[in-house]
């Protein structure tokens, strides 16, 4: 039997500190998984929905975006996939009665921890003006409600279309179609968040913002860098991966401020020995300073540089431009300066050359750690020079792996969502529908509360995710939320962005990857397309939440037919009957979706074409692949003051959280620790177990406060601390971001910490 929700929320405030761990997996995950499902679930719908996880005819886990390879285990997941899906597969469930129980102004009280485990949300509710708790209303009058308020703008661009990264392709589709028939490209998304430094650098120096290596390359590369990642957290099947690419002989090199268990040892679950003993996985730990890896791959490339007969003169000569510029700016890489960036020794430096020269094929992989920072860009660039100078792209075993946090955020911006769209894409869509798009750019995520905090943006419509949750300077983008008009929320689970609401709110509760979709024409697949460029179907096993439900892409089609009516040409009601016609229209708008039903029907689905990888060609400005030189920099924190990288913890899916604890870090029964180094803490007087104010300082003279934080004497490097978001979004400036692709800095955040009354 499934257990009931908590009634109140669980008291956060006296964490208990345990010794990290420095093994992953295990016995013990399987024992949390087993756990969290059965209270979730109970164990026949475990069973039954766990053992369709990621299966050639089940349905894509709603965790991160790992891929599968030919071969599937029987239980193709990781102990947080198996979280997430337990979640979405729940048997509690949020009726109209929990609202009339629970006004606005006790669900803004409410942790995130509590909202997300009430349960599935079974109806359509709207928060009136004036009213004090959400009441359930008709689909019928809540597509009219958005219809009004829509046609009441000024401008289309007074409207924000946001997309989270569980929205199929075929609901992403829709969405940026709707919106740019209706006459904006205001199309906000997670990717702003988390990738988009990794596409903007990507897109400038190989011509495709995209990772270009697959799982067979991780398996055939000599060395794999992983860098600013943890992946026994955040994408625990990489674990797998890299334990197949040990046995082949690959080296493992990790560059993170914080030593991971998950990169420590792997006890893979799926074999006996895997369970008993495990595989180390790291060869090198370089254990950076905070934002000093610019600085590292300058170094690097310059001893590359520096070592006869290193670089790849052909692949350089024929496919590259750009190499003097950056080869003067490499060879000028000062050691003092790099190893004051870094935190690292000379020795750390010249092992990881080592390494580095000895590998005919390497491959580097990273995440967040490297994406939100100031000069994100800067540093991913530096990290394709690195590649392109010993010819490691378009190499088998070798290239970039951008690894992306959610399960189809990748797709997303494949289908169109995006703010910044190209004038191919634009005319194709004119070209299959007969309208003319917006040309002008729209707005991102941070310029999209700018415009919702200035009154120039009225109208805010999320296809799933947590929108306030998720952005930074939480007390800003609260304030800025409630200045719209009206905030519509598609979702499966109530979060903090439900209770953070416009002058009128709607929730529509929509399908789940685990639910069937059955439409006029019949039970219904939709894609995805993951990490590495593979696109597959999902297909959901189980009797929907409610009866009352609407899916992703009938939604969009209900919503654009109530908004654009009649005078529309575009087929709402046909895509909501049969989302094979969707696919169609994709194949011909969409490169490398050419005949999209039938090859996704093929078990497995198909891979995207990618010049870099597939033909050395590189659809650049240049034509070829470009070498940069930008300056190198790094956060320089002054005397007394810390440096932040906000993280999650084991137990959260971005901003979902499923249990108060971290094991692998040794924290349980809380969030509100921050992780010190203890010489950091000796020389600021702080004790473990002490309290503290975290307080951010920037440019603006703002003070951002996180109250209330248990102090943890912890192995992070020198003058760098960590905490948990969302906790801590409220010390991210919203205007603190990255050059060129304007992520938010979360993983670079000056702090000091003030002792705090709290116990």
């Amino acid at each position: 039997m499934a257990s009931k929700p908590p009634a109140g929320d669980p008291v956060q405030d006296a964490p208990q500190i345990e010794a990290p761990q420095h093994a992953a997996a295990g016995l013990p995950a399987i024992g949390h998984t087993l756990r969290i499902a059965q209270q979730q679930m109970g164990m026949a719908r475990s069973a039954r929905t766990l053992l369709k996880v990621n299966q050639k005819d089940g349905f894509d886990c709603p965790g991160c975006a790992w891929p599968e390879g030919e071969k599937r285990h029987v239980a193709e997941f990781c102990e947080n996939g198996a979280k997430a899906v337990a979640e979405e597969a729940t048997l509690r469930r949020v009726t109209p009665d929990f609202f009339a129980a629970h006004p606005l102004s006790d669900l803004a009280s409410r942790s995130g921890y509590w909202l997300g485990q009430q349960g599935r949300i079974t109806e359509p509710v709207l928060l009136e003006a004036g009213a004090d708790r959400y009441e359930a209303v008709t689909w019928e009058r809540a597509f009219a409600i958005i219809a009004e308020e829509l046609r009441a703008l000024g401008s289309p661009d007074e409207a924000l279309f946001y997309t989270s990264g569980r929205t199929s392709n075929e609901a992403a589709f829709l969405l940026q179609l709707f919106a740019r028939e209706f006459g904006t490209n205001n199309l906000p998304d997670c990717s702003n968040m988390c990738h988009e430094s990794s596409g903007s650098a990507l897109t400038e120096t190989l011509g495709v913002g995209k990772g270009s290596v697959s799982l067979e390359d991780l398996h055939q590369a000599d060395l794999i860098i992983v860098a600013g990642q943890n992946p026994g957290t955040n994408h625990p099947r990489m674990l797998s991966a890299l334990e197949k690419a040990k046995q082949s002989g690959a080296k493992i090199m990790s560059v993170n401020p914080l030593p991971e268990a998950g990169l420590e040892r792997f006890k893979n679950p799926q074999t006996p020995q895997g369970m008993l003993k495990g595989v180390s996985l790291t060869d090198l730990f370089l254990q950076i300073r905070i934002g000093g890896d610019q600085a590292l791959f300058r170094l690097l490339n310059k001893l590359v540089l520096e070592t006869r007969g290193a670089v790849d003169e052909d692949f350089v000569r024929e496919h590259t431009h750009g190499f003097e510029e950056f080869t003067a700016a490499a060879r000028a890489a000062d050691w003092d300066e790099t190893l004051a960036a870094t935190g690292l020794t000379r020795a750390d430096i010249e092992g990881a050359a080592r390494m580095v020269l000895d590998s005919k094929r390497t491959i580097v992989c990273w995440a967040m750690g490297l994406t939100q920072h100031k000069h994100s860009v800067a540093t991913i660039r530096e990290v394709v020079n690195l590649l392109l100078l010993r010819g490691s792209i378009g190499r088998p075993g070798a290239g970039v792996c951008p690894v992306r946090g959610h399960s189809n955020v990748q797709g997303d911006r494949t289908m169109g969502i995006f703010e910044r769209p190209s004038t191919g894409f634009l005319d194709a869509l004119e070209k299959e529908f007969g309208f003319a798009p917006p040309r002008h750019h729209g707005l991102d995520v941070v310029r999209s509360i700018r415009a919702l905090r200035d009154g120039d943006a009225k109208v805010f419509f999320a296809m799933g995710g947590n929108f306030v949750g998720a952005t930074p300077d939480t007390e800003v983008t609260e304030a800025a939320m409630r200045r719209a008009r009206l905030t519509v929320h598609v979702s499966t689970k109530l979060n903090r962005s439900h209770a953070v609401t416009g002058t009128r709110a709607l929730i529509l509760p929509t399908l789940g990857r685990t639910d069937k979709d059955v439409q006029k024409s019949g039970r219904q697949i939709v894609t995805v397309e993951d990490s590495m460029g593979m696109v597959h179907a999902s297909r959901g096993n189980l009797a929907p939440a409610s009866a009352h439900l609407l899916s992703e892409p009938a939604i969009v089609a209900r919503m654009a037919r109530a908004v654009l009516g009649p005078e529309s040409a575009t087929p709402w009601e046909e895509f909501e009957k049969d989302y094979a016609t969707i696919r169609d229209r994709i194949s011909r708008v969409v490169p490398g979706f050419e005949d999209f039903n039938n090859r996704v029907a093929r078990p497995g689905g198909f891979t995207l074409p990618h010049a870099p990888r597939d033909e050395r060609r590189f659809p650049t400005a240049t034509g070829k692949a470009n070498f940069t030189a930008a300056p190198v920099e790094y956060p320089e924190v002054p005397e007394g003051r810390l440096l932040l990288q906000t993280l999650r913890s084991h137990d959260q899916y971005n901003t979902t959280i499923y249990g108060l604890d971290d094991r692998y870090r040794g924290v349980r029964g809380g969030r509100r620790v921050v992780l010190v180094h203890p010489d950091d803490a000796a020389e600021l007087g702080l004790a473990d177990g002490a309290y503290t104010d975290l307080v951010s300082e920037w440019k603006d003279g703002v003070e951002r406060r996180a109250a209330g934080f248990r102090v943890v004497h912890y192995p992070t490097a020198r003058g760098c601390a960590a905490a948990y978001y969302p906790e801590t979004n409220v010390l991210v400036p919203l205007d603190a971001t990255a050059d060129t692709s304007n992520t938010p800095a979360s993983k670079s955040v000056v702090v000091r910490l003030e002792q705090s009354p709290s116990a």
